[in-house]
Formats: C-alpha cells, sequence, structure tokens
C-alpha cells in the first residue's frame, strides 16, 4: 500500500532538498511544543523536537508517511537557536567566529507501518569575522531565522572554511540519511 509523503515544515530550504529524491509531497507545517526539559544530550534534544513535528502532522494525516525534522547549532555543548534580534545575532556570530560548532539536524519518519527517528551531526569551523563583516551580514536580513544566526547556503558561506560532514545536514535535511529512512518504508528506490 501507498501512502502520502508529507514534510512537517515550512522551511523553503527543507522543500528544495527534498526534492532531490522525490518531488512527490505535500507540505504540512507542524505546530508542536519546542521546550525541552534540562539536561538532554544534543542529539536527544534535536531528536525529540523532530518528533514532535512529525507526531503533530501524523496526528492529523494519520495514513500518511510524515517527516519531521529539526536542525540546531552547538557550541560548548550549548544550543544556539535562532536569534531573536539583531543584538543577537551578533552574540552569536561573535561566538562562532574563529571556532569550531556542530550542526545536528534531527529526522523523524512516521508511518501507519512504523517509525524511525535519527540524528546526523556536522562539525563547522568558521574563520576569523571581523565586527565589520557581522554587521554587513545582519543587514542582509539571512541570520534571523536560521539556528545560530548563519545560514551556509547564502550569504553566510563565506564565513566557513571548513566542514566534516554532510553539508545538506547543516542547510536542514540530511539527505543521504533521509534516503536511507524512506527506503526502509519503500518510498525511494
Amino acid at each position: 500500500m501507498t501512502h502520502k509523503l508529507v514534510l512537517a515544515s515550512a522551511s523553503p530550504r527543507r522543500q528544495e532538498l527534498l526534492r532531490l529524491l522525490t518531488d512527490d509531497f505535500i507540505i504540512c507545517p507542524a505546530d508542536a511544543d519546542e521546550t525541552l526539559p534540562k539536561n538532554l544530550p544534543p542529539e536527544q534534544q534535536i531528536e525529540t523536537l523532530a518528533l514532535r513535528k512529525a507526531e503533530d502532522v501524523f496526528a492529523k494525516m494519520p495514513g500518511c508517511i510524515v517527516i519531521g525534522a529539526d536542525t540546531m547549532v552547538f557550541l560548548d555543548g550549548k544550543p544556539l537557536g535562532k536569534p531573536v534580534d539583531a543584538a543577537d545575532a551578533k552574540r552569536m556570530l561573535r561566538l562562532l567566529s574563529g571556532r569550531s560548532h556542530c550542526v545536528i539536524t534531527g529526522l523523524a519518519v512516521l508511518s501507519p507501518e512504523g517509525r524511525q527517528i535519527q540524528s546526523r551531526m556536522t562539525d563547522v569551523h568558521f574563520r576569523e569575522l571581523t565586527d565589520a563583516e557581522i554587521e554587513r551580514y545582519i543587514a542582509t536580513g539571512e541570520p534571523m531565522d536560521k539556528a545560530g544566526a548563519y545560514g551556509i547556503q547564502k550569504y553566510g558561506a563565506v564565513f566557513v572554511d571548513g566542514i566534516q560532514g554532510d553539508y545538506f545536514n547543516i542547510v536542514g535535511l540530511p539527505v543521504e540519511l533521509l534516503y536511507r529512512m524512506l527506503k526502509d518504508f519503500s518510498v525511494t528506490g
């Protein structure tokens, strides 16, 4: 039996990356609680959020295969979410300057036949950033809806002098991992 594939995200980046695997999906953004208990390990935090998003949409569309995803930047084990304003974006970018951080994306795939929850981690290193570079970047508006206040796929790419791991994970959807997960549900070849 074939089930409709649903992406529980309004992110244009995730939609674009899912199209690398299939054009046959619908979008139904999740409305899930994103508060977490204290002291969860980073991978468990992200997997919990991805699962909540998938469960929210699966409850509305129980006959479908639902993909939930969440991406977070971690510096020294502490999460850097989306900045609340320009000053917060500046603070985050200064923290990341000249240092390595970790980007983790959690994926949850739910279907009538079962569920899978996994995460992928990628290490990212930023070169030293000047205040002027940070100000110019913030002026683009790009940092405001991104975890860690940057997007590697656009202007933020000039800050990254190295990655170890999956590039697509940093963008917000680890394509190879999702491919393998969907294959278990007979969605991909």
